[in-house]
Order: C-alpha cells, then structure tokens, then sequence
C-alpha cells in the first residue's frame, strides 16, 4: 500500500514504522473473514483492512475524529488478522501507533477519559488487591455487571518449598495474585514436580501492557524496563527461563525488544528478556516426559479455550491440548471457531460491554456444544470473562494438571 506521509510525520520514527508496515498492505482483504468485529458489525471500519485506511488518512494528513477513535476503538487487538494475513501485516504494531497519533489530536469525552485513566492506573496498582478483597466480600450485593468482574475467592494452596539446580523466573501478574492465586501457585507445583524451581522477583509488576494498550506508552514503558531492572540480577546468574501463565503478558514481555529497540539503556535488555520469555505450554514437551506416570486425570471432558494472545500473539497453537492429551485428559478445542476472539481483550470487556458480551456468548455456545465437565483456558482475562456467562466451571489448565498431579500424590501416599 503506497502512502504519501504529511509533513509532521515524514520524518517521525511513528511514521517512518507505520509507513514500513503498511507497504507490506495488499488490500486483499482476506484479514476481514477472521476478524471478530467485523464478523458482528459487517462494517468495513470496524475490521482490519477498514483501520488501516483510517490510519493511512491520519498519516498522509487528513484530521481525524471522533468516529476515527471509536473504530480503532472497537479492535480487540486479537491479531487474528496477523495469522490470516498473506503478506506479514504487522497490524498490532499499526494499531498502536494508529491509536497514539489519533488520540493526541482527538480529545475524549470527561467520562470516557475518566474511566480509561482508573483503569490504567488502578489495575496494576497496589491498592487492587485489597480493593479486591473488599469486592468479594460484598460480592453478592454487587450489581450484575461489577459482579462479573469479581470472582469468588480462591485459595491458593501451598507453594513448594523444595530447591532445585533449575531456576525460571515467573511473572505474578498485576490482577492475578489477587484474583485468581491458585494459578501461580498451582504452576509453581506443577514446575516443582518437574524439578524446576519458580522464582518471583517481588520488584517485577504489571507487564505493562494495561498502560500501553490504553495509550499511555510512556507508562508501559516504564513498568517494562521496572521489570528487566527486578529480573536482571536473576537472567546473570543463569536462569533458564522467564515463564509466562498469563498469555496476555506473555505476548506483551515477548515484544520488550520491540517496544524499547530504540531506548540506548535498555534495548539489548530488552532483547535478552524477551529471548528467554516462554509460555507455559511451551515447556510441556519436556514436563510430559517428568510427569509420565505422576498424573492421575479425572477431570472428565475438557474444552479448551485458546486466547488469542496465545494463538495469534505469540503464534503457539495446538501444545496444551496435544501435550495434556499425552498426561491422559480428555481435551479438546471447540468444534467451531475457536481461532475468534471471546470478546475478553484486557480492558475492552470494561469499554466495550455489549461487543464483548456477544462475543462471548457466542464463545459459549461453541465451548459448551460437547456439554464439558470443565473449560480451560491460558490468560486470567478470558477465564474471568468467559465464567460470566456460564455455570460450568473456566479454569486455567495447569490448574487441572496441579490437581491430577495431587490426586496421584494422595494415592501414592495411602
């Protein structure tokens, strides 16, 4: 796609990058079938091939406005475009930069500015746990549509105590350790049993992701380099890994080196941090191989729900299930769809309730076709998001496997 930069952007490096991206644009079209949005809206502004023109306006100079916001507004940032797309469009990165250029020239509505500042500045801070400890004490008397945003309170079990020659660092999130325990500790189990050690650096914090994503990219920044400064000292005495159980952090510290290759201090950092950043199922070939033998699952029939931070942000497909199918659980994808977004998104849930409402009802309708005992999924957002609106149960699968690893543990011991 040929543009013709303005001015002001010739010679900016937000031009010069989005500029490079879209070149590699062929206006095709196909990007259009697998985005979510534009599958309920069937508006060509609201799918990927639509935003990218409104960015390329903004770009060779045209003003944008309000209604250039709510589009871009609208994208999930699922990147299902990116694994449909035919020629590399790196339509993630454009967005980014689409949204920063429209936001500086667009002012928001009081309370629309007012919403997305709380939640920037509340969920990665220290006051979300209590503030969450407080919410599920009231849970019940909440309104429906909080009390969504509030899971019950979970235990998060004992972490292993045990030493092992093999140290990985893992994130504890900003969210999770408040929201859903279980799945770090469970995690530090599940890798305990391997004979790995988890680590925590208590420095290390939000991923930056929640900022960045809400257009404060100096924030995100910022919580980026806070963490490689909290991991550094581990990644020179040899850790093998940085593990991810949040899939939506995951995608986010994998791009460190993308996000800070022009900061002088930090890029190389940023570059190691992000080589040495591993999803948890991407360990799963080797853990199968441990845990031969050690697992007893009974959890009946699984669906598992992929994110899309996992399948398209960080292209890892078909582990988890492939790999906990080897440990005995009976587990699957959904028959249908399961490449689409649940309308999860990190904070669009919360700035887009109806789009993503639909979305995860229609999510559910797929997920729950085989009548599972359980679904599982691999990020906190699309576990709270999807458990609003279904009675069986959303767990994250090393959940599932901490337990199995349990029941055998129990039987060995009787």
């Amino acid at each position: 796609m040929q543009t013709h930069l303005a001015p002001e952007f010739r010679d900016s490096a937000d031009g010069l990058a989005a500029e490079a991206i879209l070149r590699k644009c062929v206006h095709c079209g196909f990007c259009t079938a697998t985005c979510p949005t534009y599958q309920l809206l069937g508006d060509e502004l609201d799918g990927p091939r639509g935003r990218i023109y409104l960015i390329k306006q903004v770009l060779e100079g045209e003003a944008p406005t309000r209604k250039t916001q709510m589009h871009l507004d609208r994208c999930l940032t699922c990147r299902n475009c990116e694994t449909t797309c035919p020629s590399g469009v790196q339509y993630g990165h454009l967005v980014d930069i689409g949204r920063k250029l429209v936001d500086e020239r667009v002012p928001r509505p009081a309370g629309e500015k007012a919403l997305r500042w709380a939640l920037k500045e509340g969920l990665p801070s220290p006051l979300f746990a209590p503030a969450m400890k407080i919410g599920q004490a009231v849970r019940g008397l909440l309104p429906a549509g909080l009390q969504a945003k509030v899971p019950a309170p979970q235990a998060a079990g004992i972490w292993p105590q045990r030493e092992h020659p093999r140290k990985m660092l893992m994130l504890a999130g900003c969210v999770q350790p408040a929201m859903m325990p279980n799945i770090n500790a469970a995690t530090a189990r599940v890798l305990d049993a391997a004979g790995i050690q988890t680590l925590v650096a208590p420095k290390a914090g939000c991923c930056g992701a929640v900022k960045f994503h809400l257009n404060d990219q100096d924030g995100g920044r910022a919580e980026m380099r806070r963490n490689i400064d909290a991991w550094w000292p581990h990644v020179e005495a040899g850790v093998e890994a940085i593990v991810m159980n949040a899939s939506g952090c995951g995608v986010t510290v994998r791009e460190y080196g993308h996000h800070l290759k022009d900061d002088a201090a930090y890029a190389a950092k940023a570059a190691r941090i992000s080589a040495l950043t591993r999803d948890l199922s991407e360990l799963m070939p080797e853990l199968v191989g441990e845990l031969q033998g050690k697992v007893q699952a009974t959890a009946g029939k699984v669906v598992f729900h992929p994110p899309c931070t996992l399948q398209h942000g960080q292209q890892l497909r078909g582990g988890v299930e492939t790999l906990m199918g080897a440990l005995g659980f009976d587990i699957k994808l959904a028959g249908s769809e399961s490449h689409l977004c649940c309308g999860s998104a990190g904070t669009y849930s919360v700035l887009n309730p109806e789009i993503a409402t639909q979305l995860r009802d229609r999510k559910l309708g797929h997920l729950q076709a085989s009548a599972p005992g359980v679904i599982v999924s691999a990020n906190i957002g699309c576990i709270t998001h999807l458990q609003s609106g279904t009675a069986t149960p959303v767990r994250h699968w090393v959940e599932l496997l901490d337990e199995a690893l349990t029941a055998t543990a129990s039987l060995s011991n009787q």
